[in-house]
């Protein structure tokens, strides 16, 4: 099996990891208050006795932050779990609905759904995954003229599962499923020393952006949503929920537009 040093992995991650602090800087510059109170819910800010713009405001863009930040990490984990099996075993991103990565080794082909980690899903996606490995195996079975086993797994960058074996496919998370790619039992902990690349700077820049939109976001929240010196939790819950979409800093009532 072909090997793969730490330096080749530390030039990857460090040549890679900016790519994540970018756009999770630019995911927080194109934010827009109207957008994150949209997506949030009202009630449940209203029932942890939020008081004023600041605090709600804090607590919009961390939720946000915080969602965003996993799938942009989990766009990168991804790619690196990639790059590793294209060094190791010749694998490359799947085109195939539903798979991340293909790849042939010992008389088998293995179909990968890679996720970041073991609780990524409920059980509708759950069950998704395993249709999708259940039609890809099908259809690559009716195609293979070489014979190969197919056999599915799904891949979890981080976390553990001590019962991997599922039905119709093998869950391999954190340590099991970076040694599934390369072979190597200590490879979990070689990625994580340099995904610090830089991680200081990147994170000084992202606090003062970060600064920035929460005091925009505090103003617009006390021009728009606030009655007198309170906010109106009215006045939000309309702009979240009205069945006619109230125009911005609109305090109309359900059933009238404008």
């Amino acid at each position: 099996m072909p090997s793969l040093t730490p330096e080749e992995i530390t030039e990857h991650v460090q040549s890679n990891i900016g790519k994540f602090h970018e756009a999770k800087l630019a995911s927080l510059r194109k934010l827009k208050i109207d957008d994150v109170l949209r997506r949030k819910n009202p009630y449940l800010y209203k029932a942890k006795g939020i008081q004023d713009a600041h605090e709600l405001v804090k607590y919009l863009v961390d939720a946000h932050l915080s969602s965003q930040e996993e799938t942009l990490f989990g766009e990168f984990l991804e790619q690196l779990a990639i790059f590793v099996s294209s060094r190791i075993n010749g694998g490359g991103k799947s085109s195939t609905e539903g798979i991340d990565l293909e790849f042939d080794r010992k008389g088998k082909h293995y179909i990968i759904a890679i996720k970041s980690g073991p609780n990524w899903g409920n059980a509708a996606q759950i069950k998704k995954m395993s249709s999708d490995f259940a039609r890809v195996r099908k259809t690559y079975r009716t195609n293979n003229r070489r014979g190969l086993e197919v056999l599915a797994i799904n891949g979890c960058c981080y976390g553990r599962d001590n019962k991997p074996e599922k039905t119709g496919y093998l869950k391999l998370c954190g340590q099991r499923f970076w040694e599934f790619l390369s072979g190597d039992p200590s490879l979990y902990e070689t990625v994580i020393e340099p995904i610090g690349h830089q991680a200081k700077d990147r994170n000084d820049e992202f606090q003062e952006q970060y600064k920035v939109v929460v005091h925009e976001f505090m103003i617009s929240v006390i021009d728009r949503y606030y009655t007198g010196s309170k906010l109106d939790w009215g006045k939000i819950v309309r702009h979240n929920s009205s069945a006619v979409t109230p125009e911005k800093g609109s305090s109309s009532k359900p059933g009238k537009a404008g």
